[in-house]
């Protein structure tokens, strides 16, 4: 496993926003993670960026066999191309320009040994002579182009009313699509566990380790905690798959769909993983070698190396280093502040400038996604303008060209989704049957909650268009975009140069002073979110639901307990120790009232 330059990662944002983010930068040696989940949006960006630079191109056309597949592995073919390309000339011209070097070196991290090491060369005279450019061609390498498949978005796909194969579903047309790419790299799986996709990884050679114990394709597992981790990892270990990263995303601190846990706190989850990681290494190098002797293939002789990383709200050069040091963990994700950085991310200029204005209270976590989880955005968004219009237009509902989200099949065999004209329309003739019976603010509120579905599918890949000056066919949807809540504290565009120097502690680019430590701005979401529930569902919940809401309220109070004692006892954030102690204490407060009254908490 080659080591990383940097110990920060760019995690995947939506479906556009990191979808050229390698060609971008990973030349600095900065990995990221491309979503492969619309192939459109992907074919799209081939044309443009074939035009770019010059390169040959065939339209992939939906009419063409594996149409999906195909464009998924012609675009990482073609970055893949292109990212070795920018590499090769920047290599040259960190040999020849002591400018060029110099701004390099600022971005790597203060503890970096390749820039001790380039700056000792630089002290002996060494720049511009073959010694020099010996160096740099055996230690410096290219971020990795990693790609990421939601697990869940696997929808069937028909040959007019005829089913086609499990292979054809989206997922495992993406699944294909990477495995058959020129690439090195590894698979991104989110948003749980899907049997069927982790077993089509047994008809790819490229996940197997090879007769010197390496894989050419690797598999990163995002996971909300060691237990989810340990059933996944050795699910995959009896098929002679290895997982070489589980990263662990904050439930509820971070972009896009959040998967809450069921009050399990980022720290203690951290800590378990750090006590518990060779029991996860030595379970599933037991089922794996088992595996690939039943399968007659070759066999490693030790396990083969695992990444532990986490990501999900974190803001500050202390927070990073805390991670690293005190859970030993190989890299931290940064993602939404990448948002704001035009250099390294695909956003339009009005949504970045949206993103750059908003306060703390504009973020919010909303029912749009038609997935029916809940989703991380920001008030203002033009796909937010387009959707009340047709509401009041009484035309709610989206035209549903791409069908990405298609997985409802309560109309229709098929699937239809929920964020739909179709779907929409369908409920609401039912309310509309019930009218006379619900008060205005009981019907005001279900029509809401059937129309408030945003389509994802398009409103998350049009910041591309929008930022390419590429056309945008059909029924305007505007952009819908996905920034963790920890964005609110970073208020202009950033260059790449300072926001990877303020991740290492040599620049400064947050706004906001007040900024609460992103441990404890998790913890007070997840109260928020329970006291939600409550007032939500209090009237009609059932002993079950009860007793999962003292459930969640447990593991909130130990994990209270879990920080105080780390807090006592770290050197970290010595100059917020007493505030993080007091925000502790008033979130222990609000959870015993809880117990009080639950339904106190509406009021």
């Amino acid at each position: 496993m080659t080591p990383s330059l940097h110990t920060f990662h760019i995690p995947v944002m939506g479906l556009a926003f990191t979808i050229d983010t390698p060609i971008r930068l990973a030349h600095f040696g900065i990995s990221s993670v491309v979503a492969i989940t619309d192939d459109e949006l992907i074919e799209r960006m081939r044309a443009f960026y074939s035009e770019k630079f010059k390169k040959p191109y065939t339209e992939i056309s939906q009419k063409m066999d594996d149409f999906r597949a195909q464009r998924i592995t012609h675009y990482l073919n073609l970055m893949d191309e292109l990212v070795k390309e920018k590499f090769e000339s920047f290599k040259v011209e960190l040999a020849e320009s002591k400018t060029a070097l110099e701004n390099y070196l600022a971005m790597l991290p203060n503890q970096s040994e390749i820039k001790a090491q380039l700056n000792q060369l630089i002290d002996e005279g060494a720049l511009q002579t073959e010694r020099f450019k010996k160096y740099i061609e055996t230690h410096l390498h290219p971020g990795a182009i990693d790609v990421n498949i939601m697990t869940k978005v696997d929808k069937e796909n028909f040959d007019k009313n005829t089913p086609l194969g499990t292979e054809y579903n989206d997922a495992h047309a993406a699944l294909r699509g990477f495995a058959l790419s020129n690439l090195n790299s590894s698979v991104v799986l989110s948003a749980g566990m899907n049997p069927r996709l982790y077993s089509y990884f047994e008809s790819f050679a490229d996940f197997y380790p090879d007769e010197n114990g390496q894989l050419k394709k690797k598999i990163i597992l995002k996971v909300s905690d060691f237990r989810s981790a340990m059933i996944q990892g050795n699910f995959l270990a009896k098929k002679g798959l290895w997982v070489s990263e589980y990263r662990i995303e904050s439930g509820l601190n971070c972009g896009g769909h959040a998967f809450a846990t069921d009050g399990y706190l980022m720290g203690p989850i951290l800590e378990e993983f750090k006590q518990k990681k060779n029991e996860l290494i030595d379970s599933a190098f037991a089922l794996m070698t088992k595996a690939l002797e039943h399968k007659q293939k070759a066999i490693p002789e030790q396990p083969l190396p695992i990444k532990i990383t986490a990501q999900g709200g974190v803001g500050t050069a202390e927070e990073h280093e805390f991670l690293l040091e005190h859970y030993a963990l190989d890299s931290v994700g940064w993602g939404s502040p990448f948002l704001l950085v035009p250099e390294a991310t695909s956003v339009d200029a009005e949504t970045r400038k949206l993103l750059a204005q908003a306060q703390e209270s504009d973020f919010y976590l909303s029912h749009i996604s038609p997935l029916g989880v809940p989703f991380n955005t920001v008030k203002g968004t033009t796909n937010e303008m387009h959707k009340r219009k047709r509401v009041e237009q009484n035309k709610a509902g989206s035209s549903c060209p791409k069908k990405l989200l298609a997985l409802s099949k309560e109309y229709d065999d098929q699937g239809i989704c929920t964020a739909s004209k179709k779907y929409q329309d369908l409920k609401l003739d039912v309310l509309n049957e019930q009218k006379e019976t619900l008060s205005a603010a009981e019907y005001d509120r279900l029509k809401s909650k059937i129309t408030e579905k945003a389509c994802l599918c398009v409103a998350l890949a049009n910041a591309s268009y929008l930022e390419n000056n590429m056309p945008i066919k059909g029924q305007a949807q505007g952009v819908v975009i996905c920034p963790g809540p920890n964005l609110a504290y970073f208020d202009r565009a950033i260059s790449l140069s300072e926001m990877v120097r303020h991740i290492y502690g040599n620049a400064q680019v947050l706004a906001d002073k007040n900024r609460p430590m992103f441990l404890m701005k998790e913890l007070s979401l997840y109260v928020s979110y329970l006291q939600n529930e409550l007032c939500e569902q209090f009237e009609k919940a059932n002993s079950a639901q009860i007793k999962k809401w003292q459930s969640f309220k447990n593991n909130l109070l130990q994990g209270i307990d879990y920080y105080k004692n780390l807090f006592r006892q770290t050197t970290c954030f010595s100059q917020i120790r007493s505030e993080i102690m007091q925000q502790l204490a008033q979130a222990e407060t609000e959870l015993e009232a809880i117990e009080l009254e639950a339904v106190a908490v509406c009021s």
